[in-house]
């Protein structure tokens, strides 16, 4: 009867600690647009429009819903203000949650409406899961960033075009724009990120200098 009864509060914790500070209703509106690739094409210097397109980019890749999931530790982060998970998680060998209480011990499938009234709904996706450690992002530059998004030592191996197809269309990368009820989008749509990260490509995938 009690491990039955720690294990209620697991679960309640987790549909329900977990989530209420970044699952508020009334969020502001942050899913804004995304400038088109066109609006870049006064900019002269291959290099300095290059670097244009990226910086607008990463307003997607630099954005709670896509941070939360590169922390610098291997501990999870929640809400916009990225603060630590709740309750304390941990990535694991697979990054997927530590022995005993993996990530899908919360996390389904998809995203489930809840019926609380502080809660709107727990994020969920098939492949669920933290980054791996070597594309931590949280705490970086925009620079580092970008100097690691092209590094096939640290970004799962993947070339540039292989990069601009899981931006463009990965659909856990894809989440960012359906987060569930409760949660602001990323800014622009999947489709949109990935145009500028074509075009970041074609333009030498300068990285901004800072």
């Amino acid at each position: 009867m009690r491990s039955g009864g720690v294990f209620l509060i697991v679960i309640f914790g987790c549909f329900a600690s977990c989530f209420g500070n970044a699952i508020a209703a009334g969020l502001p509106d942050r899913g804004s647009q995304l400038r088109p690739v066109a609006a870049f094409s006064k900019i002269r210097s291959e290099q300095a429009r290059s670097v244009a397109l990226f910086t607008e980019a990463a307003r997607v890749i630099t954005n709670p819903r896509c941070m939360n999931c590169h922390p610098a530790t291997r501990q999870p982060t929640q809400g916009d203000d990225l603060h630590p998970h709740i309750p304390l998680m941990f990535a694991g060998a697979a990054d997927h949650g530590a022995p005993g209480l993996p990530c899908g011990s919360c996390h389904g499938i998809a995203n489930v409406a809840t019926l609380g009234s502080g809660i709107a709904s727990v994020p969920g996706n098939p492949r669920w899961s933290l980054a791996p450690a070597s594309m931590a992002w949280q705490g970086k530059t925009l620079h580092e960033i970008c100097e690691q998004i092209k590094d096939p030592g640290r970004n799962g191996g993947r070339s540039l075009a292989e990069i601009h197809k899981h931006l463009g269309t990965d659909k856990l990368v894809g989440w960012a724009w359906s987060p569930g009820a409760g949660r602001a989008p990323a800014p622009g749509t999947q489709p949109e990120l990935g145009r500028l990260i074509e075009a970041w490509i074609s333009t030498g995938a300068y990285c901004p200098r800072s």
